[in-house]
């Protein structure tokens, strides 16, 4: 499901969207789609609901940067951060952003980043609209990095389709039909003359289509648990003469 690994990135992150929770857990899923080049963060360091996270900064080596509200009701640290990147774009040191945030005003952003070639990551809560979502080249819910225990299975239906997943409370989304229409097609977009989809040509089309898909999403921490658990798809592991490295492909039943 990976994008493309060793990435110098830059991770700018909005103090006043994202909880100072669990950042060890953000940056190590930062890691794995590259390096940390840029590490900084934005806020108004004098208010004292960003107080949170001046504990965690010198232990992750993340740089704070300090801007004031200058007018009551307007976010300056949106153009801040903003201004760094554009800055940070133009020097040509970086290969792709991380945005941790769940503000839609980094939309716009987002696209510019993108029309520039670059990669762009974005993190934030499920609240974040849309908008910011569908920008970003993959776009991660910091909830489902809280999820560290091994789920408990059940059954549910969900339109006659036989489906083992996880507790609802180790979820943040729900195996739906729009869930699996999305897989279905995907499928049929890729699939050879008898059916067969390559799994890791999937991975990248769901991406493509809908930025915000993830596994871990549902409860599952790779897509091939997930597609096995919808009674919907069949799929076949096959020898790809490297040794012990099997080939996953999926077709719809």
């Amino acid at each position: 499901m990976d994008i493309i690994r060793d990435l110098r990135l830059a991770v700018l992150i909005d103090a006043d969207n994202v909880p100072y929770s669990n950042v060890k857990g953000m940056l190590e899923e930062i890691a794995k789609y590259g390096t940390p080049t840029f590490k900084r963060i934005y806020g108004d360091w004098t208010k004292p609901h960003v107080t949170g996270w001046k504990s965690v900064l010198l232990e992750n080596a993340i740089t704070p940067i300090q801007q004031y509200s200058y007018t009551s009701g307007k976010n300056a640290t949106d153009s801040a951060m903003i201004i760094d990147a554009m800055d940070i774009l133009y020097t040509g040191r970086v290969d792709g952003f991380c945005i941790v945030s769940s503000d839609s005003d980094f939309t716009r952003l987002a696209i510019r980043l993108r029309e520039a070639g670059m990669k762009v990551f974005g993190l934030g809560e499920k609240k974040t609209p849309g908008s910011f979502i569908s920008a970003c080249d993959k776009f991660i819910y910091i909830e489902i990095l809280k999820i560290t225990e091994e789920p408990t299975k059940q059954v549910s239906t969900v339109s006659k389709t036989t489906i083992k997943k996880n507790d609802p409370t180790d979820t943040i989304l729900k195996i739906d039909k729009g869930l699996i229409k999305l897989i279905t097609a995907s499928i049929n977009d890729l699939a050879d003359e008898e059916g067969w989809a390559f799994l890791g040509d999937l991975g990248n089309l769901l991406l493509k289509k809908q930025p915000d898909f993830d596994p871990r999403n549902y409860g599952f921490k790779k897509l091939v648990p997930l597609i096995k658990a919808i009674n919907r798809f069949e799929t076949d592991e096959r020898d790809s003469g490297k040794g012990n490295i099997k080939l996953v492909y999926v077709k719809n039943k």
